[in-house]
């Protein structure tokens, strides 16, 4: 039985026309009526197929707003960068030892961050990282020696954009307490983000099929994009 709150929210929103994302912001920020700070969340579909080749996105965001979420960051290096990891604001720190660990089913992080030299020990543990989406990888900036730039930014907000089999893609673009500007300027580098994609793919015709914002326990409305990607 559905509750009171959700009898109240909009019914068959996604059969309206599509608006502006600052339009729907407000919108969606009416419908969160829940006691915790709701997530702003996007979904979307790309055109994944192009002739016989599939499209397959995977890259990094950096959210200029943040995301609101704090995430434990794991760092696997030498001994004489362990320190610039620490400074950086990582939370786990090691070398051979963490590698032991991690090997143990200890994996209490939810990002990984490995130096390109350590990252040869490190990938024989595929079985135990891949299934959890943890294993490190260059595209996405967690094999790197630049360990300051990769740690501050997995803090300050990073997500990472994957589509699955059928070009479905869903993110956060922040919380119902940021201002509507954070939750645009995060929108915004999405796009810029998808954008970016495209041309490196080098695709013809438009990437994005269609695009939803909602809130974790809200309803869902079709954006109008400013411009076509």
């Amino acid at each position: 039985m559905a509750s009171k709150r959700y009898k109240k929210l909009p019914k068959k929103t996604n059969e309206l026309a599509p608006n502006l994302v600052e339009k729907l912001i407000p919108e969606i920020k009416k419908n969160c009526t829940t006691k915790f700070d709701e997530s702003i969340d996007l979904s979307l579909q790309i055109y994944n197929k192009q002739k016989k080749n599939e499209v397959n996105l995977r890259t990094v965001v950096n959210m200029p707003s943040g995301t609101g979420k704090k995430i434990k960051i794991a760092v696997v290096c030498e001994e004489t960068k362990s320190q610039i990891a620490k400074d950086a604001g990582a939370d786990i720190v090691g070398g051979d030892d963490l590698i032991e660990k991690i090997r143990d089913g200890d994996l209490n992080f939810e990002k990984l961050i490995c130096t390109s030299s350590m990252m040869v020990k490190l990938s024989k543990l595929g079985k135990v990282l891949g299934p959890k989406g943890l294993m490190p990888n260059p595209k996405l900036g967690t094999v790197t020696d630049e360990l300051k730039k990769a740690v501050a930014d997995a803090k300050l907000g990073q997500v990472e954009i994957k589509n699955d089999k059928d070009g479905n893609i869903g993110l956060s673009l922040g919380k119902k307490s940021f201002s509507d500007n954070k939750l645009i300027q995060n929108f915004n580098a999405v796009l810029d983000v998808l954008e970016k994609e495209k041309s490196k793919n080098i695709l013809k015709g438009n990437l994005i099929k269609n695009i939803y914002i909602t809130s974790t326990m809200g309803a869902a409305y079709k954006i109008k994009l400013p411009k076509n990607i």
